[in-house]
């Protein structure tokens, strides 16, 4: 590692350990985040989880470029992207943390301004954030653009790398040319297509191998959920609800729920759904209102779930509902293992007991999402996830940790196609007797993009390796989900704004990726969320 970077970086650890200093004094009552001052403090609070985030970032970044030079692969391209990565880092610690598009934190507001200053003149920061040679970084990043935006450090790992590249190929061939298409008809990704993702192994990849699975980690499924949500984020999310179910079952099954449904899971003749949220609870799920009753040999499940993606033509609900009728949090709930019958577009729900309606959506457009009614819906008594009651919350959070890491992922693909496709557009418009890419603002806005997204995938790779060695990694996985969201938005925000009013038409892929980004800061937690959890997790964990 370069001593400036690594200088730069201890000097960020510094402020970050200041910050963290501030805010346990602030938050903590005998060692735990006390709820109501966290919410008088929550826009200081969610800063301090981006300031720590913005770190993570930092190291994150310094690690894939330590990993390309242990292999030869630092050229100048990672060198001015990592270079890139800090002053942009660096500044937004020093000067305020943009939250979202709207929300700009300055230290001050965290009752950090003398810390910042600090920062700011510390030998080590200075020179980033006052680099006379950004702009021609930038031109030069934009530039040396490829097939790729910069190299995955992980693909020094050959297998990793043969399996990208298939992934890639499979995409050109049978995504790529049908992506907008798919989007604009509103219509379900091809069973033909899932079917052959089926057979590549995409939905049984971190199944164990006794389990009919890949037994990969989760380093390999996010490198699968990025190569296909570049060609078509829903496409890449198809493996999502096996990922969960799997999980699920795996972590929480009786060993006769593991032998029955994790071979059917892995080869895909068994599409799974997931069946949490309801019309009043969306986060709040210990508010959950659905019921499950034994009657006999069965459950009778009762209530009403929303936002159900994929329902339709699922073969398994995964379905999160209260048994403890005197409960009235999370305590009383159990997760049910629902099998019922593939719908058809003319016969979506061919089973007593539930009926649905779609929900249409702005994008992430190819599997329909629905409004779920249950009217005493049939689960036969095994279903019952583990075989004992109230243990569905737990057994449920056991997967957000996998389920937020692959969400980063999907949005470290779209960030990246909003990328090539911005890049590729630059290249061939011409106006004023060149190309636009030669314009500052325009090739800047595409250096900014392959930063964010470069560190977005360090970050969600280092979760997922935090996530294979069995550590806890819920703080991890949750700054790699928030982070990686808003890299993907404001990628395909600039997207659409470099192809100007090509980008807002239909044709064009720039206007799908905008409508696809928007949502990946909601979905698995919303941004706001993942800042509670980040908050929550630095403060306890480590007191």
């Amino acid at each position: 590692m370069d001593r400036i970077i690594e200088d730069a970086l201890a000097a960020a650890h510094r402020y970050e350990a200041a910050a963290r200093t501030r805010f346990s004094g602030l938050l903590l009552r005998d060692g735990r985040v006390d709820a109501a001052t966290l919410e008088a403090a929550q826009s200081a609070a969610h800063g301090f989880a981006w300031l720590c985030t913005s770190v993570a970032g930092l190291e994150a970044l310094a690690k894939w470029a330590g990993t390309l030079e242990l292999h030869g692969l630092l050229d100048g391209h990672c060198r001015d992207i990592r270079h890139l990565g800090f002053a942009e880092l660096l500044a937004r610690l020093v000067h305020g943390l943009p939250l979202s598009q709207g929300e700009t934190l300055r230290p001050t507001e965290m009752g950090l301004a003398a810390e910042a200053a600090q920062l700011a003149t510390d030998p080590a920061v200075a020179p980033f954030l006052n680099d006379p040679e950004l702009p021609a970084r930038r031109a030069r990043v934009a530039d040396g653009i490829g097939e790729a935006i910069a190299p995955d450090a992980d693909e020094t790992d050959p297998a990793l790398a043969e399996m990208k590249r298939q992934l890639r190929r499979f995409a050109a061939d049978k995504i790529d040319p049908h992506a907008q298409r798919w989007h604009n008809e509103d219509a379900l990704i091809p069973i033909a297509v899932v079917e052959d993702l089926a057979a590549m192994g995409v939905f049984g990849l971190t199944i164990p191998e006794e389990n009919g699975g890949l037994g990969l980690g989760k380093i390999a499924m996010c490198a699968t959920s990025e190569e296909l949500s570049r060609a078509h984020l829903a496409t890449g999310s198809l493996a999502t609800r096996s990922e969960i179910a799997g999980e699920l079952v795996r972590l929480g099954g009786t060993d006769a729920q593991r032998a029955h449904w994790l071979p059917r899971i892995a080869d895909g003749t068994c599409l799974p759904t997931a069946v949490f949220t309801e019309p009043d609870t969306g986060s709040d799920l210990g508010s959950i209102r659905t019921r499950a009753v034994r009657d006999g040999d069965v459950w009778r499940i009762t209530g009403a779930k929303t936002w159900i993606t994929h329902a339709a033509r699922a073969d398994l609900m995964t379905v999160l509902a209260r048994t403890d009728p005197a409960s009235r949090d999370h305590r009383g709930l159990s997760m049910f293992l629902a099998p019922k019958p593939r719908g058809t577009p003319d016969d979506p729900f061919p089973v007593a007991g539930l009926s649905g309606s779609e929900i249409g959506t702005l994008g992430y457009r190819g599997m329909q999402e629905f409004e779920l009614s249950f009217d005493g819906f049939a689960v036969p008594a095994d279903g019952l996830l583990g075989g004992v009651a109230g243990e569905g919350f737990r057994q449920l959070m056991a997967t957000f940790e996998s389920a937020r890491i692959q969400t980063a992922a999907r949005a470290v693909g779209v960030a990246e196609a909003a990328a090539l496709a911005a890049t590729a557009y630059a290249r061939q418009r011409r106006q004023f007797g060149k190309p636009i890419l030669a314009f500052p603002r325009v090739h800047a806005k595409i250096a900014s993009m392959a930063v964010e997204t470069t560190i977005a995938r360090c970050l969600t790779r280092a979760a997922a390796r935090a996530k294979d060695s069995g550590r806890r990694c819920d703080v991890e996985a949750g700054m790699a989900k928030l982070f990686a969201a808003r890299a993907a938005w404001a990628a395909a925000d600039d997207c659409v704004q470099i192809h100007g009013g090509n980008g807002y038409a239909l044709e064009y892929s720039a206007s799908r990726l905008l409508a696809d980004a928007r949502i990946l800061n909601i979905f698995e937690g919303a941004a706001e969320i993942q800042a509670q959890v980040i908050v929550r997790g630095l403060l306890e964990r480590r007191n």
